[in-house]
């Protein structure tokens, strides 16, 4: 382990893979159906998530870990020498998660900690925490890395196509679009993460209009330090893939699932856009 460990939560949407290759320790949340609670990542894959939503008639709902989950996390990586730990999560708007971490973080004493709240969802989430292991690599400070990824978390967008707003307003996560459910039939509208809530960016007239001025963003910010894309059972996630042909960042794109976490919230159909801006 690195000097510095950098510890997230499930709504990240990083694979076990990317999490384990940046050595990026991931809290899991909870997933409930009805009477019954999995959590995420360890009792419910993202493709069962997914059959499930689609094939069944609960709809699913979201719970935040305890202080207790992050606390362990937080031992374990003294346990194992490091000299700081890095909580980055889920925006504080949207979840409780991020107060857990703090608790958490409060009740551990024994190397610095600093909880982080995103402000950010899914992949603008997860591109952060891979910034944040890669200055940790590097053998940055706690210090050094905290403010960087401050710095970034003000030049991170996150955006999306959702096949119905029906998944937010049950969840409440809906922002100040709750005025539109209902109009949905002859409108598509593009969403995005806005001071921590969700809010509707644009209302475009097709499915198909809505993923292509969804993928223009990724030119219109300019240049871009990373971009990511993560598929929420959209069947046309490929044809979404198409249009980003002309997108540019320094770092590779990355493709991702759209988890549990955040699938719960948006539901099947999502397509989720995340930038983060060149300074």
């Amino acid at each position: 382990m690195g000097a510095i460990c950098v510890v997230t939560d499930s709504a990240c949407d990083l694979t076990a893979a990317q999490a384990e290759d940046h050595q990026v320790r991931v809290v899991p949340l909870s997933i409930r159906f009805g009477d019954e609670e999995l959590v995420d990542r360890v009792e419910l894959s993202t493709k069962e998530f997914w059959d499930r939503v689609i094939t069944g008639s609960v709809m699913p709902a979201t719970a935040a870990p305890a202080p207790g989950a992050f606390h362990q996390v937080f031992e374990e990586a003294a346990d194992e020498g490091a000299e700081g730990v890095l909580c980055i999560n889920l925006s504080s708007k949207l979840s409780a998660t991020h107060q857990a971490a703090r608790a958490a973080a409060d009740m551990a004493g024994r190397i610095p900690i600093e909880v982080v709240d995103s402000m950010q969802v899914t992949m603008g989430l997860g591109l952060l925490v891979l910034a944040a292991a890669e200055l940790a690599a590097a053998g940055r400070s706690l210090a050094d890395i905290t403010a960087e990824v401050l710095d970034l978390r003000a030049r991170t967008r996150v955006m999306g196509v959702v096949a119905s707003l029906d998944f937010l307003r049950r969840g409440g996560r809906i922002g100040n679009a709750a005025h539109l459910v209902g109009s949905l039939l002859s409108i598509k509208p593009v969403i995005e993460v806005r001071d921590g809530v969700v809010e509707v960016e644009s209302k475009q007239r097709t499915r198909s209009r809505s993923l292509q001025y969804l993928a223009s963003k990724a030119s219109a910010f300019g240049p871009l330090e990373r971009i990511a894309v993560a598929n929420g059972a959209a069947e046309d996630f490929e044809e979404f893939l198409g249009y980003l042909h002309d997108a540019q960042a320094t770092h590779p794109l990355v493709v991702s699932d759209l988890g549990p976490v955040i699938g719960s919230h948006a539901g099947p159909g999502t397509v989720a856009l995340c930038l983060q801006l060149a300074r």
